[in-house]
């Protein structure tokens, strides 16, 4: 196998791969129940998905360019996946969502009772 043949089947299997994980966290999303755990499947295996695809299309692009675009929506999807699934946890526990028996630690308890008095 030459140079170009060994890239081109190491994006073809990090495309499949990162596709597989963008599968899975589209299944997680409709088949889990809670809050928590649809946030677990909306932000882990999506984003390691992303990544594996991006790294994909730069090794196929191998243009500097393309790398500096495709590194900055690596950039931007890291910071803001963390941030609105945050977001939402906090609101669903806020809107009472969440089962709270099933809760490990419950940090926003105490908050909720000074709010409330």
């Amino acid at each position: 196998m030459t140079g170009d043949q060994m890239i081109d089947l190491a994006v073809l299997i990090l495309i499949l791969i990162g596709a597989l994980l963008c599968l899975s966290a589209a299944v997680g999303l409709l088949r889990f129940r809670d809050v928590p755990t649809r946030l677990h499947a909306a932000t882990k295996p999506q984003v390691l998905g992303l990544l594996l695809i991006c790294i994909a299309i730069a090794l196929s692009a191998r243009s500097i360019p393309a790398t500096a675009m495709l590194a900055a929506i690596v950039v931007v999807q890291f910071a803001t996946a963390p941030l609105s699934a945050h977001m939402v946890g906090r609101q669903a526990y806020r809107n009472g969502t969440i089962d709270e028996e099933s809760l490990l630690v419950d940090e926003l308890k105490n908050a909720k009772e000074t709010a409330s008095e």
